[in-house]
């Protein structure tokens, strides 16, 4: 029982934090033991590939990977565009692309013109508000949204767009990583400069450059053109497709990317061959529209990419076919519900509709996972963590003492507690911080994940570490009435294939 005089006080409350502080230390080398697993396939739901039948794919970001030269092709290019063709100042061409600045799943307040990330509860994470490219004080972003919370109304569209009279937008693609720091470049130098302008028209204008590099093919040109440069050559992608035949999975490709443009960059990380591995395979499908529009029909492409009028009957193995959409695709390949699994990097243009609509399984490839893996395997962030989590526990234990020499020490404690929350954001990006967390709370990101998503991995090469009847278990996370004080119970961190990893 602490002694009730405010010295006694004192002394009894640094006794406690330095008691605690010693069972964290004496708990790292043990968490330091029982690492976290990069190349681990993760899941929030039970599936069994066993069941599995039928893989599907998307293109960019899942069966290929992309170099960083990519981002800085697709930033100039938009930014050349906004200068050429929407008439904005060629100033704006000094600023160059910051693949540090920005990550993804960050909403963009249209009206406003602020980048921000928000929980999965619809709090914006305080300090991660930035208008260009400096971070809004706390008390603007409260004055601003009167207090920290967005209303549902105000939030995105079931695709993370802005519409229908909402005013954020949800950046969930790998490829909006330029167009949020353009974004946030642009507006830098209107309001560096002092320039007055509608942030709506900004914000449209960037869009309609992003997508232009995009339709207009500049992007596709010149990857094409150096192949080398731009995408990452891995014969894991080709192991992958080739353990799953071997298996005698049937596989296909969905994407909204052109036919020369995948079958260039198919033959360069499979090889030419690469079409007798896929059952069927369709460009241009205008995902998510490809999900949910019943009204577009198939079309098959010669081998000179000339679309043919024929009316499709059947999707053949080694044809190539454009546009369609999945109800006419199950009618016509009788592939449904869930022993198909579908990868994609995108999680509401790739996943959403599959799972909620279709009952297909759904796998999410999330690049970003294996850098914060890396970062979360190391000594700082294991003790900064486990220390972090204990001073909150003995945080909310002592607030019962109002007395204010007891109050004077847990200002003391809750000081430290914010520059350690601080601290742990910019172990993985100095802006935003993880992906996958807030301060406590789980992203916005993680939320839609967890939602659309059966297993999720950094990416398919993942795959090979698993036999093809694997079942995958998620683990069961406690709630928050059975979770025990971390004062009294330190965390632990158990993670899949970590030792099998290490003994191959």
């Amino acid at each position: 029982t602490a002694p009730g005089t405010a010295p006694d006080m004192k002394r009894y409350l640094w006794e406690r934090y330095r008691e605690a502080k010693r069972s964290t230390e004496e708990l790292v080398p043990s968490i330091m033991s029982n690492l976290l697993n990069p190349d681990a396939i993760f899941s929030n739901n039970e599936m069994s590939l066993s069941d599995i039948e039928i893989y599907g794919f998307d293109y960019d970001y899942t069966l290929v990977f992309y170099s960083k030269h990519l981002h800085t092709l697709i930033f100039n290019a938009a930014r050349d565009l906004l200068i050429n063709e929407h008439r904005y100042p060629a100033e704006i061409r000094k600023y160059e692309y910051d693949p540090n600045f920005a990550i993804r799943g960050l909403h963009y307040d249209v009206q406003r013109a602020v980048l921000m990330k928000i929980d999965a509860f619809h709090y914006i994470q305080l300090g991660t508000v930035y208008r260009g490219l400096s971070v809004v004080p706390d008390d603007e972003v409260i004055e601003m949204y009167e207090g920290s919370h967005v209303p549902l109304e105000q939030m995105s569209d079931f695709y993370g767009k802005s519409s229908h009279g909402n005013t954020m937008k949800q950046f969930m693609d790998i490829f909006s990583l330029p167009e949020m720091t353009l974004l946030s470049c642009v507006n830098e130098y209107f309001l560096k400069n002092n320039i007055d302008y509608e942030p709506v028209h900004l914000y449209k204008d960037v869009k309609d450059a992003i997508r232009d590099v995009h339709i207009k093919g500049i992007m596709y040109r010149a990857i094409e053109a150096d192949i080398e440069k731009y995408i990452c050559y891995a014969e894991q992608t080709r192991a992958v497709l080739a353990k799953l035949a071997d298996h005698g999975k049937k596989m296909f490709l969905i994407t909204n990317s052109p036919s020369s443009f995948v079958d260039k960059g198919m033959s360069y990380i499979v090889g030419k061959d690469w079409r007798d591995l896929f059952d069927v395979v369709i460009v241009q499908a205008e995902k998510p529209n490809f999900f949910n529009d019943k009204r577009r029909p198939f079309r098959k492409m010669n081998e000179k990419g000339v679309l043919l009028w024929d009316k499709i009957h059947k999707l053949q193995k080694g044809q190539i076919y454009k546009q369609g959409n999945l109800y006419e695709f199950l009618k016509l390949t009788g592939w449904r519900g869930s022993r198909v699994l579908y990868f994609g990097d995108h999680i509401y243009s790739d996943l959403a509709d599959l799972t909620l609509k279709h009952g297909w399984r759904t796998g999410a490839i999330i690049p970003e996972l294996r850098s914060e893996l890396k970062i979360m395997n190391t000594e700082q962030y294991i003790q900064t963590m486990t220390w972090l989590q204990t001073l909150t526990g003995l945080l909310e234990q002592m607030q019962v003492h109002r007395d204010a020499e007891s109050q004077l020490v847990l200002q003391e404690w809750k000081k430290e507690r914010k520059e350690m929350r601080e601290m742990t954001k910019s172990f993985f990006n100095a802006q935003f911080g993880s992906l996958f967390r807030t301060d406590q709370n789980p992203t916005y990101f993680l939320r839609r994940l967890s939602r659309f998503a059966d297993i999720y991995m950094a990416s398919l090469s993942c795959l090979l570490n698993y036999d093809v009847s694997h079942t995958f278990y998620p683990r069961r996370t406690p709630l928050q009435h059975e979770l025990p004080a971390w004062s009294e119970r330190p965390p632990t961190f158990r993670t899949p294939l970590l030792q099998e990893a290490q003994a191959k």
